[in-house]
């Protein structure tokens, strides 16, 4: 009892002092992000196409994306980017680790791996325009090898290769990220099981991959979120003249944007914020639960 009286103005005084330096990001946080998530929740609540006056439907918007296939085809390709373009990006990251470890100009190669982050999404765009085009230098070397070219930038291959892209952009910057926990790992644990016999992907299994969880934890949070984010790539691999591109590539982003801004309607941007919710639920449901299928309890005896 007495430690605990001796203990009550001593954390009074702690929060005294927490709080001013808490209160300013607070504010912001409040500002920019909890004040337009309560405004779009109130706005999915009506019928508004910006200008004119709102009209109560109260959850008529969701009852509208329930029934509506494009947003159906939208949360699968949602899901697609997110559990087979995670799993590959993170395999090709895991065995770019294993090789980038034993070599001796790693750093070098990361830097090389990690160059396609600093590039714009629309130069990516441009280029697949120009390499997949009908008359592209793609179809041509196909064609001088006897092969079919397929349409690659048509409405049924699009969306495979907007993931590929996207797996090849990823790729390097999530490698990067988990070399840098890998680079803080004691060279004397590889050493010790490159004695007892361990091959190297028995080192990458019981000693990289355990000692870098934390990390590759973050990086799985990261992709989860950037997954549900995914727009420019879409819209600049599937546009073309006449707008938005085709519904079969279509992401929650993409549903987002053509309900808000469509090329030849009314906006309908109470259905926009409602898809835009389903959204914001959606990846905060996957990280809770991504975050609880990958705890672990921390490694200790580390120096």
């Amino acid at each position: 009892m007495a430690a605990t009286r001796r203990n009550g103005p001593l954390e009074r005084q702690r929060a005294r002092l927490y709080w001013p330096f808490l209160a300013p990001a607070l504010l912001v946080y409040g500002l920019l992000f909890l004040a337009p998530i309560a405004y779009s929740a109130w706005t999915s609540l009506y019928r508004w196409d910006g200008m004119g006056e709102m009209q109560w439907k109260g959850l008529d918007n969701y009852r509208v994306l329930w029934h509506d296939p494009a947003f159906a085809t939208s949360i699968g390709n949602t899901l697609k980017i997110l559990v087979v373009g995670g799993l590959i990006t993170f395999l090709c990251s895991f065995l770019l680790t294993l090789l980038l470890r034993e070599m001796r100009a790693k750093f070098f190669a990361r830097s090389v791996l990690f160059f396609p982050n600093l590039v714009n999404a629309m130069v990516f765009g441009a280029v697949a325009g120009f390499l997949f085009s009908p008359d592209g230098p793609v179809n041509v070397v196909l064609g001088w090898l006897g092969v079919d070219a397929p349409k690659w930038l048509g409405s049924d291959n699009v969306f495979a290769l907007i993931i590929a892209t996207l797996i090849w952009t990823a790729t390097g910057y999530y490698t990067t990220i988990i070399m840098a926990a890998v680079d803080q790992i004691p060279p004397y644990l590889y050493e010790a099981a490159a004695l007892e016999g361990a091959t190297a992907w028995q080192r990458l299994r019981h000693v990289t991959v355990p000692l870098a969880w934390d990390v590759i934890t973050v990086c799985a949070v990261l992709w989860t979120v950037s997954s549900v984010k995914v727009f420019e790539l879409i819209l600049l691999f599937g546009g073309g003249n006449a707008g938005n591109p085709p519904a079969q590539t279509w992401t929650t982003a993409v549903y987002v944007y053509t309900a808000a801004f469509p090329t030849s309607s009314v906006p309908r941007l109470g259905l926009a914020s409602a898809a835009a919710l389903v959204s914001l639920v959606m990846v905060g449901l996957f990280t809770v639960l991504l975050r609880r299928i990958m705890r672990r309890e921390p490694i200790q005896g580390m120096s």
